[in-house]
């Protein structure tokens, strides 16, 4: 009889902005599928949350507190999850965002939102490098947004999240170039309006056309299936309103 199941079962995932919105949803999602996830994000109470639905579901999760633009904080991040087994599963959905007009933001607003969107997906992808290897490979989805997709609609006040996303996309093709030869595939995920806190500070008028379980059911299902053909891949997430 064929084995029914998926690529999760048994592995040890981490996903970054885990104690709410989509990050939260995947984890959920995830540890569903049968993997010990290990839950990301700076504030400890909200992953303790996380971790005690998770258990309450038959599922296992540890929480590891962390700065994901701290170098620091992601080594510790890996170490801890190595302690549970070789993490093979990459979610970042790490992000911030402040509503700023570009005339009026200041450095650290920019700087800020790109150190833990962008530069903490890079430090993030880096750091799996080494144990995927050890592993003979590993999937990381990294989560960018339509506001990173050229000729889509844009909003004033978001030209450091909007930068940040678009590295995001340019980081995941780099990632799937250079993880090929030892087995290392990513993905990109580019929503769109998402019923999320970011979502209502982004635009508050705006309607949201997705739910974070939908996307996180969507992760588990490419992390589940035949990911390596899709290695590089944006997937834009367009409204179903």
């Amino acid at each position: 009889m064929p084995d029914a199941r998926g690529w999760l079962q048994g592995r040890v995932a981490i996903i970054t902005g885990a104690g709410r919105g989509i990050g939260r949803a995947t984890a959920e999602a995830i540890a569903r599928a049968g993997a010990h996830v290990v839950l990301a994000a700076r504030t400890e109470s909200q992953l303790e949350n996380v971790s005690e639905t998770i258990r309450k579901n038959g599922g296992a999760a540890t929480v590891a507190a962390a700065d994901v633009g701290d170098g620091f904080d992601v080594n510790r991040l890996f170490a801890i999850a190595e302690r549970v087994g070789p993490p093979t599963a990459l979610v970042c959905a790490a992000a911030v965002l402040h509503n700023v007009p570009i005339e009026t933001m200041t450095p650290q607003t920019w700087e800020e939102t790109l150190r833990i969107n962008l530069t903490g997906t890079f430090l993030c992808c880096r750091a799996a490098f080494g144990p995927m290897r050890r592993a003979g490979g590993g999937r990381i989805v990294n989560l960018a947004s339509l506001s990173g997709i050229y000729a889509t609609e844009k909003f004033p006040g978001l030209a450091a999240y909007n930068v940040s996303k678009y590295g995001v996309v340019g980081l995941t093709e780099a990632i799937a170039v250079e993880g090929r030869a030892d087995g290392i595939a990513a993905i990109c995920i580019s929503p769109g309006a998402v019923d999320t806190e970011m979502l209502r500070r982004a635009n508050p008028k705006l309607k949201a056309g997705l739910t974070p379980a939908q996307v996180a059911d969507l992760i588990v299902s490419l992390l589940d299936g035949p990911f390596a053909p899709a290695s590089g891949a944006n997937i834009p997430l367009f409204s179903n309103a």
